[in-house]
C-alpha cells in the first residue's frame, strides 16, 4: 500500500507540474493577445506588467528544464513587447515628466527584466549568452532613455529665450 501511495503521489505531482506549464502558456497567450490588441499605450504598459511576469515565470521553468532556446525566445519577445509599449507611450505622451502614467510602470518593469536576464546570464553556458546580452543591452538602453525622459536635469532643457523687454533695454544696445 505504501508503494502504491508514493507512486500515485508522484504521478499526481507530475501531472500538476505539466498542467501548471500548460496553464502558464495559456495565460501568456491570453496576456499577449490583450497586449497586442490594446490601443491605449498607458493600458498597454500596465498590461506589460502581467505579461512580463508570466514570461519571466516561463523562462524560469524553461531554464530549470534546461530548455535554453525557449529562454532566449521568450526574453526576446519580452524585449520586443517593451519596445512596442515604450514607442506607443512616446507617440501618445511625449512629455514623460508631465504625463508619467505608463512610463513609471514600464521603467520599474524594465529594471525587473534586466535583473531576470542578469540572473540567467550568470548561469548559462557561454555559447547561449550572446543573444541574451543583446536583449540585456536593449533593455538597458530603453531604461536609460526612460529615466532621462522622466527625470530631466535643468542642464538638459533648452534655455528660455530672453524676454523682449530685456533685449530693448539701453544696456543691451550699448556696444
Amino acid at each position: 500500500m505504501n508503494v502504491r501511495r508514493k507512486t500515485c503521489s508522484i504521478l499526481l505531482g507530475a501531472a500538476t507540474i505539466f498542467c501548471a506549464g500548460a496553464v502558464g502558456a495559456d495565460k501568456i497567450a491570453e496576456f499577449q493577445a490583450r497586449f497586442d490588441h490594446e490601443s491605449n499605450p498607458v493600458h498597454r504598459a500596465k498590461l506589460l506588467e502581467k505579461l512580463g511576469d508570466a514570461q519571466f515565470e516561463q523562462t524560469r521553468r524553461a531554464f530549470k528544464a534546461n530548455d535554453l532556446v525557449t529562454v532566449g525566445v521568450v526574453l526576446e519577445k519580452y524585449r520586443d513587447n517593451v519596445r512596442v509599449a515604450f514607442e506607443g507611450l512616446k507617440k501618445k505622451h511625449a512629455d514623460a515628466e508631465r504625463q508619467s502614467a505608463g512610463y513609471r510602470q514600464l521603467e520599474i518593469h524594465i529594471r525587473r527584466g534586466i535583473r531576470e536576464v542578469d540572473e540567467i546570464l550568470l548561469r548559462i553556458p557561454e555559447e547561449f549568452q550572446p543573444p541574451l546580452q543583446i536583449v540585456r543591452g536593449d533593455l538597458d538602453s530603453m531604461d536609460r532613455e526612460l529615466i532621462r525622459m522622466l527625470f530631466r536635469h535643468p542642464g538638459d532643457q533648452p534655455l528660455p529665450s530672453p524676454h523682449p523687454a530685456e533685449s530693448s533695454s539701453p544696456a543691451a544696445t550699448k556696444p
